[in-house]
């Protein structure tokens, strides 16, 4: 027997490894030392900075790959690693350096995991951050024909002195939100029970009747317009990294940040305030996005739980204050005036109830 018979192909990840070198070439900025195929990799830290922190994010893209294996699409979840960590980063203030993936198999499929990798090397470009490394695990028997499951690691760097923790915010602040791209990769253990267990109703003689129960990937409501169901649940997460820094860059004074993740607007807006505060939402003053409606609809779902689980059209917040609010609307001209920091005990109110 031998390794090759036990379903690990040691070969074909040392030729994995040379297929995806040149994507993380790409993504190489200053900093970076060495290359690709060492035991570790290795950043210089940048100059400029007085007391430099550095502040780590680590996440995965859940059960939204499962709708990668089903259709066979597999160049965007890469994005969405990078984008749950980075964005997370981000709210410290801090700029991320570099990224490391985890990913993990039942047989090497190369042309599969090669778009995965183009996908995580594409995020970090948008980024900013280096690919400096990462991981191949081949575990037969571990995973299903096809399947594959990753991690990321991502690290940021902020002055001591500029860190957002909370600290800043003040009563009376305001929340300037950031539009998603979509459901991003949060809450689809519901998204996969909605297509598969909803049912369908159809008019029949005056009646309403339920004529079949769930929904194909393929199949295009009229809310969304042509896309495909598909087509609009593997849309990546938004990268907020550039613009955000940018704003951070220009002077535009920002208290705090959240990234609107798992447990939607009440988990994550409570995590930017200081003590003895809480946040109000408006909650009709941003368009809710087309998916989230067919969503609701779909799955019949109560609005407080959809806040509770999406981003409903959010994805990432500022606390500015109240003087800041429309230097800051304008610098990102695509953002919405969204809630006020009011005092209380780290909770959100003003979100629908029903």
């Amino acid at each position: 027997m031998d390794y090759r018979q036990a379903g690990v192909d040691v070969e074909a990840g040392r030729a994995f490894v040379e297929t995806i070198r040149s994507l993380v070439e790409g993504t190489r900025r200053p900093g970076v030392l060495g290359g690709l195929g060492g035991f570790g990799g290795y950043f210089e830290l940048p100059e400029g900075y007085s007391q430099p922190v550095l502040v780590s994010g680590t996440d995965g893209v859940g059960t939204k790959l499962k709708l990668a294996h089903m259709l066979n699409r597999h160049n965007t979840v890469g994005i969405d690693l990078v984008a749950m960590c980075v964005n997370d980063v981000l709210t410290s203030g801090a700029e991320p350096l570099y990224f490391l993936d985890y990913l993990a198999t039942g047989q090497l499929a190369p042309e599969q995991l090669t778009q995965v990798v183009a996908g995580v090397a594409e995020g970090c470009r948008q980024s900013g951050c280096a690919l400096l490394g990462g991981e191949t695990a081949e575990m037969p028997g571990f995973y299903g024909q096809g399947e594959y499951d990753m991690a990321g690691f991502c690290v940021g760097i902020v002055e001591k002195s500029a860190i957002l923790d909370g600290s800043r915010v003040r009563i009376g602040d305001v929340l300037i939100g950031l539009p998603s791209s979509g459901v991003h990769s949060n809450g689809y253990s519901l998204v996969r029970k909605i297509m598969a267990e909803a049912p369908r109703q159809e008019s029949l003689g005056g009646q309403v009747v339920d004529r079949s129960v769930g929904y194909g990937w393929d199949e295009c409501p009229e809310l969304l317009a042509s896309q495909s169901l598909g087509e609009v649940l593997l849309t990546p997460t938004q990268l907020y990294v550039k613009p955000v820094l940018a704003a951070l860059k220009s002077g535009l004074e920002i208290h705090a940040m959240a990234h609107i993740t798992g447990g939607g607007f009440p988990e994550n807006l409570p995590r930017c305030l200081g003590e003895n505060q809480s946040i109000y939402i408006e909650a009709d003053s941003w368009p809710i996005l087309p998916v989230f409606k067919w969503l609701q609809a779909a799955g019949n779902v109560a609005t407080a739980e959809m806040f509770k689980t999406f981003n409903m059209g959010i994805g990432f917040v500022l606390v500015v204050p109240a003087d800041q609010a429309e230097a800051t609307l304008a610098h990102f001209q695509s953002a919405y005036q969204i809630g006020t920091v009011i005092d209380g005990d780290k909770v959100v109110t003003g979100l629908p109830e029903g």
